[in-house]
């Protein structure tokens, strides 16, 4: 919708900003829809104009229009990353961090990342035992870094934000498990998020198997899992005992793992519904929406 002649942009911005305040819901929401047809560089403006106004009326109409333009950015990155040929889990988990937090610089937390797993990398050598490798990880992470697995509650939804996680060292099991995942896919451990009802548990699976072309039960593929809330292993057993206490036949495909774009997808659920109140609904409607972009 941009304007080819600059002055008259201008023109045509400032009279949409003096009728942001217009009583009639009507005029207010087509004003609205002209503005976010401009797109997220007219942010500052809008940031300027929230500076200059008095009336928290539009002060609230102001942010609401900014939200907009974000979630509409939003929503053309996450159609991208979906898709790209390869679906980079952390970067998922980015996108959907974005959504609360749009100005989120990355570098920190990249760097973050980066510096866990070169810590676990030096600790690693091609003589350990895959269990071996999962305790230099979980070590790492759980003792050494001191990140705590927190239980899950929608009123603390900063819980599920690996950037957050990151900064305050504690997340409930499915950021952990992310998290957990990225640095596995980082040291080429192969080590997937599986699909275990109500758990996050991360399966430890032979180096020689690959989920697209093995055509017996995976669980045969599979050395044992991590509790991603504590990084604690378990055995077989253990899940089977878990499969008998919910009273749910232990199927092949609970063992298979969950590609990064079913995990992005709940966790855009699952965060959606920290926002159940009244006020909240639009944001929940937004993250469902965003979800349902990554339906197969």
């Amino acid at each position: 919708m941009l304007l080819n002649n600059p002055m008259q942009e201008t023109k045509e911005i400032n009279a949409l900003f003096t009728l942001i305040d217009d009583p009639d819901e009507e005029v207010y929401s087509t004003v609205s829809e002209k503005i976010v047809a401009y797109g997220k560089n007219i942010i500052p403006n809008l940031e300027h104009l929230w500076e200059t106004t008095l009336n928290e009326e539009v002060q609230e109409r102001i942010e609401m229009i900014i939200h907009h333009l974000h979630y509409t950015d939003l929503q053309s990155d996450l159609t991208e990353w979906r898709d790209s040929a390869w679906h980079d889990l952390l970067c998922g988990a980015l996108l959907v961090a974005k959504y609360q937090y749009p100005d989120l610089h990355t570098g920190p937390l990249l760097l973050d990342i980066e510096k866990i797993r070169r810590n676990v990398w030096l600790e690693l050598n091609s003589f350990l035992t895959p269990l071996e490798q999962a305790n230099v990880l979980s070590s790492i992470l759980y003792n050494y870094y001191n990140l705590k697995g927190v239980e899950l509650s929608y009123e603390h939804p900063d819980d599920f934000l690996i950037h957050k996680v990151l900064e305050s060292k504690k997340g409930n099991a499915l950021a952990n498990g992310i998290l957990y995942q990225v640095l596995c896919d980082k040291l080429e451990i192969n080590a997937r998020i599986i699909n275990i009802p109500k758990q996050c548990i991360i399966a430890f699976y032979h180096s020689d198997y690959d989920a697209t072309n093995y055509k017996g039960h995976p669980q045969d593929k599979i050395h044992f899992y991590v509790d991603a809330t504590t990084g604690q292993a378990f055995s077989h057993k253990d899940v089977e005992n878990y499969f008998k206490r919910i009273s749910v036949p232990p199927t092949p495909s609970y063992f298979k793992p969950r590609s990064h774009k079913r995990i992005i997808q709940l966790l855009l659920e699952e965060f959606s519904k920290c926002f159940q109140t009244p006020a909240n609904a639009y944001k929940q409607q937004e993250l469902m929406k965003l979800a349902d972009l990554l339906d197969d």
